[in-house]
């Protein structure tokens, strides 16, 4: 448990900084991060990103599985295989892990807009990917 608050700096710090790589006023917030007992070797993570008017993610993926909560405003979201759908306020939706996440966006131009992401993943994997294009 003593290596858990330095895992916990250290995600916070790649979070930070792969927010900053794609855009500035992008901002990724963990709220909640715990080794699961009923689960060895995975976690579960709760995150907040604010999305700016306009601003989208980088296409990633997340080994993860992934669950995503419209707090405020409205998000375009797509996965591959799939159509994109623009989810609003009090909408969710499910992503299984090593799902690739093509399109993570404020639907809006004028109104921001904020997610709470629920996350389930091994300690050691990174919550983003990026994909290669």
């Amino acid at each position: 448990m003593k290596a858990l608050p330095l895992l916990a700096a250290a995600l916070a710090f790649s979070l930070s900084t792969a927010a900053l790589a794609h855009d500035p006023s992008e901002k990724v917030t963990v709220l909640q991060e715990q080794l699961l007992k009923n689960a060895p070797g995975k976690k579960a993570m709760m995150i907040e990103v604010d999305y700016q008017p306009g601003q989208s993610s980088i296409a990633h993926k997340h080994d993860g599985t992934a669950m995503a909560y419209v707090l405020e405003g409205e998000v375009i979201s797509q996965v591959k295989g799939e159509q994109p759908i623009t989810y609003k306020k009090g909408q969710y939706w499910y992503e299984p892990a090593g799902s690739e996440h093509l399109v993570s966006k404020n639907a809006s131009q004028s109104k921001p807009a904020r997610l709470l992401v629920f996350m389930v993943l091994a300690p050691d994997e990174p919550v983003l990917i990026p994909l290669k294009n």
